[in-house]
Order: C-alpha cells, then sequence, then structure tokens
C-alpha cells in the first residue's frame, strides 16, 4: 500500500473539541476552546490541556491556577467554534453566546451551565513545550447534567451528541461499534448495529443555546425543548 511521508507534524485526530472556562477573582470569566486536551492520569484523576502563551486566557490559568473544561455538544458547535476564533481581550464570550457562567463546587473558575459535563481542575505543574505550554492539573470535581441519566441511574454521556474535531472540521460521534473489551469477550455477543434504541439522543430535548442566522447569536430556549 503506497504512503507518502511528510514533515513532522500534530496529526493524531480525533481529538474532543473542550470549551475551557477560566476567570481572575473580580473580572470577567472567559471561554477558550482547546482541541489539545487529553487523559493523563486516572489515580490521582488528572487530565492536560495545552495553550499557547499568547492566548488571553493563558494568563489567567496561569496565576489562579486554576480552570474547568466543558465537554461541548451538536448544540454549543457553533459556541465551540466562536470561542476559539475570539479574544477574551475584546469580547465577553459568555454574553455575546448567550452561555451562562455557573458557580464550581471546589474552584473559582465557572463552568458552563449548557455543557453536559464541567470538569474542574486545579493546575499542578506547567510545562513548557514550545508553541504550547501544558497545563496539568488534578481533577476536583466533575458535575453532570441530570437531563442524560438513563432509566437506572446511569450517566449516558452518548446521548449528548458530543463533538470532535479532525483536521479543521468538526463532527459528533458516529455509530457504535463495540464496547470496551467486546474483542476478548466470552458468551457475550456485542451488538454493533449502533447505539441502544433503548437511549434516544437528548439533543432534541436538552436545554441550551440554538444557532440563529450568521450571526452568531444564539437564544435560550425554554426546558424541555431544543
Amino acid at each position: 500500500m503506497a504512503k507518502q511521508t511528510w514533515k513532522p507534524g500534530n496529526m493524531l485526530y480525533p481529538v474532543p473539541a473542550v470549551m475551557v472556562s477560566c476567570q481572575r477573582e473580580g473580572g470577567k470569566p472567559n471561554i477558550i476552546t482547546v482541541a489539545w486536551a487529553g487523559t493523563i492520569c486516572s489515580d490521582p484523576a488528572m487530565l492536560s490541556i495545552s495553550v499557547r502563551k499568547n492566548r488571553y486566557s493563558y494568563d489567567i490559568i496561569k496565576e489562579t491556577k486554576e480552570f474547568v473544561v466543558n465537554l461541548t455538544t451538536k448544540q454549543l458547535c457553533r459556541a465551540t467554534d466562536y470561542c476559539g476564533v475570539r479574544s477574551g481581550r475584546d469580547v465577553d464570550k459568555f454574553q455575546e453566546m448567550h452561555l451562562t457562567p455557573q458557580p464550581s463546587e471546589k474552584v473559582k473558575a465557572p463552568g458552563i451551565a449548557e455543557s453536559p459535563v464541567n470538569i474542574e481542575c486545579r493546575v499542578t505543574q506547567v510545562l513548557e513545550l514550545g508553541t504550547h505550554d501544558m497545563f496539568l492539573a488534578e481533577v476536583v470535581a466533575v458535575r453532570v447534567d441530570d437531563d442524560y441519566m438513563d432509566e437506572k441511574g446511569r450517566f449516558d454521556l452518548n446521548a449528548a451528541d458530543l463533538v470532535t474535531y479532525s483536521h479543521g472540521e468538526y463532527f459528533t460521534l458516529g455509530k457504535k461499534i463495540g464496547t470496551f473489551g467486546y474483542s476478548v469477550a466470552k458468551n457475550k455477543p456485542q451488538s454493533i448495529a449502533g447505539n441502544n434504541p433503548k437511549h434516544k439522543s437528548k439533543s432534541s430535548t436538552k436545554k441550551g443555546v440554538k444557532a440563529k442566522g450568521r450571526s452568531g447569536k444564539h437564544t435560550r430556549k425554554e426546558k424541555g425543548k431544543k
């Protein structure tokens, strides 16, 4: 099979597209969209984000040593893109995208109320790497939206229409093709026909924001409508 060889580059795709919220004490909250985020440890629970030094949020996070990672959905995709191409120096992203700053449990930085998952983090180390610095952080609390709890009391995260980023484009998750460990499971046939039909995506019923035209504005919806 013929292949081309390219110069070294970042081609590890797809990756999660997350909105990271932060705030200085007494200052306005801000959001930066990050595609370079990942899990680095399970015990203690830790994750990382990589941010350019010239980004407005960089100094806020470095000074406060706190941030919140907010998972993004199909309905938040426009806001996710906007928060990645506009600077908090110039605009109030919460206001422009009609997003709601939500008080956190363990950190002073707010989460985004419209996100299905808010991961509260405290920075433990900053690695200066080159174009980006990596913030290593301990997860100190996780908040999840009750709207995605299934009938068995389990959090059905995959019903949230999560968004990924791949080579300059945004995608929602596709059809389920297996579950962890299915390749070695015995006497437990795995369905690859798609997502559990009992758990219909709640993207059509989840409260949140909705894109309106090309202005970048979003309108609040009544609870229970989308």
